[in-house]
């Protein structure tokens, strides 16, 4: 007589070590990613008498400047640079940002995907964990006498953008935050007061105005820019070929011009709203004029105005262009409860009408400030060498000048909405 033979049961693997394994590998496919342009550089003696090892960690520093980490640099004795012996170079470069937010991206719907419902902080905890522990050993072993790595903020950065990727990635694919926190919000906002549903209608279609605001406006400064290397491209050229880097060095600078594209679409930004920014300490580049300095030998740069625009106040219209849109979006979407509140409280029309229309640009104009204004702070960097120290825009004037001509945009895009969306009279046959 023969006894049937048990299959074996596989054991699931625990949440929190699958995290650590969907993680664990897009920092190494990221790791990747920069290893192979520096290897080639290297290779091909981009990095002169320097040796494996310190090519090796030249890698390490650009996966941590990848991921927003801040460097120290350490000048060599006797090269004393504008009075100090060392400097911090710190960039958030927000394209090269996209490669591990992607990777994460892909690890959280996978994540989601094994998780049940108020199962996912198991998951994310060891995905985080493990991305945190490869920052701060990617930190330890890049630091020597040239660079100085803190481990704090090796282990604390880098989490930041791969967390927001598995947090919106899991979000993607369960389609709801109830299949992930286990909170239905609509249930909890039906049993809200008809009047705060409206007050949180309101509030909610102003936020998406404003954000509409800011990416138009970005978007039409990536226009601007686009435009602005196309117009210069002789000399931008000209910039490579003096440099002669050879193919891997070329290639490398290239990459990383890419890796600091939407930075500079930011920058374009602050330029068209009228705030400017700096590429150096005691530059200033606005619509109306331009200020530089000597400047490091990169190609993009040769796109750069020069000199007094006679018609470089009309990239002042941009942001308000982008405001007419926020502002006719906000009347499709037909949320004004404020306005129909202040028509429950007088009837003279005419006052309501302007009273909530200013109040519509003034709060899209505030929203969309405060977004300008963290745009521009995270596009600001510091090379750490003498005055490139301040590159980039200041963000309480982008706030100031973007948030004044959305708001302006809105108010009139508000008003003149309905002139637009008059449905055409039919004829009777």
């Amino acid at each position: 007589m023969k006894l049937p033979r048990r299959r074996p049961t596989a054991v699931p693997m625990p949440l929190w070590l699958q995290g650590v394994f969907e993680l664990g590998q897009a920092a190494v496919i990221s790791a990747a990613l920069v290893l192979i342009p520096v290897a080639a550089v290297w290779l091909t003696g981009g990095f002169a008498d320097r040796d494996a090892v310190s090519a090796a960690q030249s890698a390490g520093h650009a996966w941590l400047v990848m991921h927003g980490v801040p460097l120290v640099l350490t000048f060599p004795p006797g090269t004393v640079i504008a009075g100090t012996t060392s400097g911090l170079l710190h960039a958030v470069p927000l394209g090269l940002v996209l490669v591990p937010f992607l990777l994460a991206w892909r690890a959280g719907r996978r994540l989601a995907r094994a998780s049940y419902t108020d199962q996912l902080w198991q998951a994310v905890l060891g995905a985080l964990g493990i991305y945190a522990a490869v920052g701060a050993a990617v930190a330890h072993f890049s630091t020597n006498a040239d660079v100085t790595v803190s481990l704090t903020a090796g282990a604390l950065i880098p989490p930041v953008s791969a967390g927001l990727g598995i947090v919106t990635g899991a979000y993607r694919e369960a389609g709801a935050w109830s299949r992930l926190i286990g909170v239905d919000l609509a249930a909890w906002i039906s049993r809200t007061s008809q009047h705060s549903r409206w007050a949180g209608s309101y509030a909610w279609s102003v936020v998406r105005s404003a954000f509409l605001g800011v990416l138009a406006a970005t978007g039409l400064a990536a226009v601007l820019l686009a435009a602005a290397v196309a117009l210069h491209w002789t000399e931008i050229i000209t910039v490579y070929e003096r440099l002669e880097a050879g193919v891997a060095g070329s290639t490398a600078l290239t990459l990383g011009q890419l890796g600091l594209l939407p930075n500079l679409v930011v920058w374009t930004l602050a330029w068209a709203s009228g705030a400017g920014f700096a590429l150096g300490t005691g530059s200033s580049l606005t619509p109306m004029a331009s200020t530089v300095g000597p400047l490091p030998a990169v190609p993009v740069l040769g796109a750069l105005p020069a000199g007094t625009l006679e018609f470089g106040v009309v990239a002042l219209a941009l942001p308000v262009v982008a405001g007419l849109l926020a502002g006719w979006w906000f009347f499709r979407e037909g949320e004004n409860h404020f306005d129909e509140w202040l028509s429950l409280k007088t009837s003279a029309r005419w006052l309501t009408s302007i009273v909530s229309t200013v109040c519509l640009g003034l709060f899209v104009g505030l929203l969309a400030g405060l977004g300008g204004a963290a745009l521009a702070l995270l596009s600001r960097a510091s090379l750490g060498i003498g005055r490139l120290t301040d590159l980039g825009p200041d963000p309480l004037a982008v706030a100031l000048w973007l948030g004044a001509e959305v708001g302006i945009g809105a108010v009139l895009g508000y008003a003149m909405a309905p002139l637009l969306e008059r449905e055409p009279q039919r004829r009777d046959a």
